[in-house]
């Protein structure tokens, strides 16, 4: 069966600087009607790939060809003239406009403008391909996933028959996940053409009809999803078979370490971020964290690393049981009390690792803090960077390298690798994996259980459902800000945590 292009790539190349080439000789078709995902490592060049075709990018060289027809994408007008709308991963949206006000903001228009023509024309493309939406609602108002959901009636309301989403179930629940599924089906039944690009393989399998592939810049090849499982799509992104399996064991002299009781917390605009948190963590166990993003789940580690002010009671457990109140204390003056606790924050660069420092140096901050001579002592923590650069296989010309030019992934490696080498007894990472290529991905999840077996506690703040409940002994769901519940990860189901995670669930029983 002979089927017709909506794109075609032919050779396309994209270079930054002399050094470095994000696309090289990229050969690459998207078929009229069909959802084609695109999978890669990080750094592989996906998002560089798509923003050429959207018109963020011009490429250097190749050619591309929209409908059988070579074209010259210059701007993201140009894209929009030949009806190619891409959905970026963070929403470009005005909080106090409706839906229907931000969908239509920027296009040209001719006299008064008429807003109930404009809701109902919106309202048209929400009946029709089975959006939930409310065109005079709020943005300020909505969900994330009504958000996503503004985003691409914004490209379709323009015109867009090929639509480009770039990471589109991040920060969704497994329910609003299958919504989205279904308004993509609805529209490649339409005749519309979509690529989507993705980290999440179960999802690709669950709902493209081919695959594409890049490594290192360079395409690998394209495969009939029907044909393709999670094992042979990670050996084509990889290069090689890779263990994806997640070791967790069963929790072992488990202590309470960690109780807090009332935990709350306000944003700098005086809102309520967090609200009457209570749980224990023990030692020899993963608790992970689980809540659609902003849910609090950044205040509360940061309440109890000591970076943030808080409502409520956080103590420490000693070993012979007896409690530390670490309320008000400073992360140095946690320290200082014999609390070894490693805290690997979302912010890598900020709140990190000092970006213009090497790897040494960064690795030198532990140890400044800790009370060692910050000038002389340079020998050891040279062989503990070293040991963190085989050990997690760290891409970098040698430990004198500048933080800064690391790849996001190898940024993280340094940070989780300096962390764990303290051997804390409380170790908190929060979304360990964002930005690792799979392989990279499995061995931090790994290092998280060997954490645990060594006998720290660990909580772990993820967005992967799946994974949380292949890694994790308990999970913690954040809705709202509030605790709706802690459940036992070997027995709950992801369609319950997340309808706990929106609030539609009955509540789980807690798992203390």
């Amino acid at each position: 069966m002979e089927h017709t292009n909506a794109i075609e790539l032919r050779n396309v190349t994209k270079r930054f600087g002399s050094e470095v080439i994000a696309n090289d000789h990229v050969n690459l078709t998207l078929r009229q009607g069909e959802i084609l995902s695109i999978l890669g490592e990080n750094g592989s060049g996906k998002t560089t790939l798509m923003n050429m075709l959207s018109g963020i990018y011009f490429p250097d060289e190749g050619h591309i060809l929209v409908n059988g027809q070579e074209v010259t994408i210059r701007s993201p007008k140009d894209a929009f003239a030949l009806k190619i709308g891409m959905v970026h991963q963070h929403f470009k949206l005005i909080p106090i406009f409706t839906a229907a006000e931000n969908i239509i903001l920027g296009l040209e228009g001719q006299g008064r403008l008429d807003m109930k023509k404009v809701e109902s024309e919106v309202q048209h493309l929400v009946d029709k391909y089975g959006f939930q939406l409310d065109p005079a609602e709020k943005v300020y108002a909505m969900s994330v996933s009504q958000k996503q959901t503004v985003e691409i009636i914004k490209v379709l309301y323009r015109g867009a028959d090929i639509l480009i989403l770039d990471e589109p179930t991040a920060v969704l629940t497994p329910q609003e996940t299958e919504k989205l599924f279904n308004v993509l089906r609805n529209m490649r039944e339409d005749g519309k053409s979509i690529i989507i690009i993705t980290h999440k393989l179960n999802e690709v399998l669950e709902i493209s009809d081919r695959v594409s592939v890049l490594r290192k810049g360079k395409y690998i090849g394209t495969v009939d999803t029907a044909k393709a499982s999670v094992e042979s799509l990670t050996e084509m992104m990889v290069g090689q078979k890779v263990d994806l399996d997640i070791h967790r064991t069963e929790p072992v002299n488990m202590a309470d370490r960690l109780v807090c009781e009332g935990v709350g917390c306000v944003n700098v605009e005086g809102l309520k971020v967090l609200d009457n948190v209570s749980f224990t963590l023990r030692s020899g166990e993963i608790l992970g964290i689980a809540g659609i993003s902003g849910n609090g789940q950044k205040e509360l580690l940061e309440s109890i690393a000591g970076l943030q002010d808080h409502e409520g009671k956080i103590y420490y457990v000693d070993d012979d049981g007896s409690r530390k109140d670490l309320g008000g204390m400073t992360p140095n003056e946690i320290e200082a009390l014999g609390v070894r606790l490693a805290f690997v924050p979302e912010d890598r660069l900020g709140m990190g690792l000092v970006a213009d420092m090497d790897l040494t140096d960064n690795v030198m901050l532990r140890s400044y803090r800790a009370g060692k001579s910050f000038v002389t002592d340079r020998k050891a923590p040279k062989l503990l960077a070293e040991h963190i650069v085989d050990d997690l296989e760290v891409v970098t010309p040698g430990v004198n390298t500048r933080i800064v030019n690391l790849s996001g992934g190898n940024v993280q490696k340094v940070l989780v690798g300096r962390e764990i080498s303290g051997k804390p007894k409380v170790m908190m990472a929060a979304y360990p994996v964002r930005g690792l290529d799979i392989n990279s991905s499995y061995l931090i999840y790994n290092l998280l259980s060997q954490q645990k077996e060594h006998g720290a506690a660990v909580i772990c703040v993820g967005e992967d459902l799946d994974v949380l409940l292949a890694l994790c002994d308990r999970i913690l769901v954040l809705q709202g800000g509030r605790c709706a519940g802690i459940v036992e990860a070997r027995s709950v189901s992801k369609e319950e945590v997340g309808l706990m995670m929106t609030g539609s669930g009955k509540g789980a029983a807690h798992a203390e």
